[in-house]
Order: structure tokens, then sequence, then C-alpha cells
């Protein structure tokens, strides 16, 4: 259980830490999305709050991994689309964008890791957990 609450946290730590980044100070991190002014600040924004949405799901497992197991899978799907297609986009990025190259491979050195260590820890805390009971009234 306590693998499973500590790869939950690093991940949702570093997930809101950034989402907190893009929300709060935009203009930092515009340039490496190829944007700028008004509708850069928006974009990141946009971005921070989109993590921010995507997190909302960590709490519950941080507190209470083997209760939510069901939750933990979903997490760990979530970290695998983001890491498919973070590398997906950079696979179809055309030449000549090196600021999105650099911010899509950023991307990547942090879902990639946080895969395997919510994969290993969802993983053990359903090995380890117990199966589920009846509720009392279905007792015999």
């Amino acid at each position: 259980m306590w693998l499973g609450r500590l790869a939950v946290g690093v991940v949702f730590f570093f997930n809101v830490t950034c989402a907190l980044a893009f929300i709060l100070q935009p203009d930092r991190y515009a340039a490496g999305f190829e944007s700028d002014g008004v509708a850069g600040r928006m974009l990141v924004r946009g971005i921070g709050i989109l993590f921010l949405m995507w997190n909302a799901t960590y709490p519950p497992v941080l507190f209470h991994p083997n209760r939510h197991r069901t939750l933990f899978g979903i997490i760990l799907v979530q970290q695998a689309i983001g890491l498919a297609g973070e590398l997906w986009m950079l696979s179809t990025l055309p030449a000549g964008h090196a600021a999105l190259r650099e911010t899509g491979l950023r991307f990547v050195g942090f879902a990639a890791p946080g895969v395997v260590a919510l994969g290993r820890a969802c993983r053990a805390c359903a090995k380890n957990a117990s199966p589920p009971t009846a509720p009392s009234s279905q007792r015999s």
C-alpha cells in the first residue's frame, strides 16, 4: 500500500506543480509551445487547468490505494494515454520546431517514469489486496 501511495503521490506532486506553474506563470512557458501574447497565456493556462482536471482522481487513491483499485487503474490508463499521445505528437512533429520538440521531450521525460512507477504500484496493490467481501445482508 505504501508503494502505491508513494508512486501516486510523486506523480500527483509533479503534475500539480506543473499545472500551477502553467496557470500562475504562463508567460514563462508559452515560448515552449511556440506561442506568445494573450493567445500564448491562454493556451498555457488552459493546459494547466486540464492538468488539474486530470489529477482530480489522484487524492482518493493517494489516501486509500487498496480501497480505490479501479480508480488506481484509471489513473494508470490516463498516464499511459498521456505518454502515448506525447510520443505520437513528437513522431508527427515536422522539422524546424525545436521548442515544441524540447517541450514534448520534457513531458515524455515525466510521463514515462510515471507510467512505470504507477504500473508497478498498481500491480503490487492488486496482488496484495484481499478479495472484496459481500455485504452482510448477502452472506449466509
